[in-house]
């Protein structure tokens, strides 16, 4: 038989506990009719005797004090449980999963560094995956999503503007083909974009519909970087984020070559604290990013 409800055993520890019934009843604050009852179900349920009752109270067989140690542990895990779960509720503690696409990872590391130095019990994850991951399933608390506004039902979805997106090359790259200063001398530059059958971002738009001439191409935002920074063409990269990787900024952000930008939250965790305080270090941390 099992040892259910956990209210029968919860009752007995606290007998043991006491070595009265009067004792359990005014720890648990209940009658002592309810206790006396909790320990009668309770042996009948499992068939052993559990105290032997006498004039002073109630002393704990060999069986019940293997009972009641285990019963001990168990109470403690509880209590150990239902705090983790008043901190998930209450506080910023616990996993917080953020994702967003590829090209804002790197941007994003350093606000998941201040949030683990703000909030010491949160356990701050980035996911980057070619497929949007769904909040209504818990796979992520937080998404940084760009493109079209985010229509899923039930998700809270705020607007952050446009992100902005600059052209970026290596010294190297300009030192062997000279700084084009302006569109027109552009036709004469290589650039680096992105693969086929990814999602189409504005500027790929923008390079295919001036026959530009791609020099190499991948889905991977970081082999992008990586051929950036190897010069093997100019680049695009959110602004301010070419400086951070020592690149040099060939041309400002332009309206068509930006996304618009969305936060997006579920509807039940929209208010818990750790979502608004991750929210509030992503729009600070966003908007000094796109500021330089």
């Amino acid at each position: 038989m099992g040892l259910e409800p956990w209210d029968e055993v919860r009752t007995a520890l606290h007998v043991a506990r006491a070595g009265t019934v009067s004792g359990a009843a005014a720890s648990l604050g209940v009658h002592h009719a309810t206790v006396i009852r909790h320990i009668d179900a309770l042996e009948e349920r499992i068939a052993v005797k559990l105290f032997q009752r006498h004039p002073k109270g109630y002393t704990p067989t060999e069986a019940g004090r293997a009972l009641f140690e285990t019963a001990a542990e168990t109470e403690q895990r509880f209590e150990k449980l239902a705090a983790q779960l008043q901190d998930l509720q209450e506080g910023i503690a616990g996993p917080l999963v953020l994702t967003t696409i590829p090209e804002l990872s790197l941007m994003l590391v350093p606000v998941l560094a201040e949030m683990l130095a703000r909030y010491p019990k949160l356990s701050p994850c980035l996911r980057t995956e070619e497929r949007v991951l769904r909040l209504e399933y818990g796979e992520a608390h937080v998404a940084l999503r760009a493109g079209n506004e985010p229509q899923e039902a039930d998700n809270v979805v705020q607007s952050l503007g446009r992100l902005p997106v600059a052209l970026y090359a290596s010294a190297a790259y300009l030192e062997a083909h000279g700084r084009p200063e302006d569109d027109a001398a552009l036709a004469a530059h290589r650039f680096i974009s992105i693969g086929e059958g990814a999602g189409r971002p504005p500027f790929a738009g923008w390079l295919k519909a001036r026959a530009a001439r791609i020099a190499f191409s991948s889905n991977d935002q970081a082999t992008r970087l990586a051929a950036i920074r190897q010069g093997l063409g100019l680049g695009f990269l959110p602004q301010g984020q070419g400086e951070g990787e020592g690149l040099i900024r060939v041309m400002d952000s332009r309206t068509e070559w930006e996304a618009a930008l969305w936060l997006v939250t579920h509807v039940d965790l929209h208010r818990s604290p750790k979502v608004q305080a991750c929210l509030k270090l992503l729009r600070a941390h966003l908007a000094r990013e796109f500021a330089r």
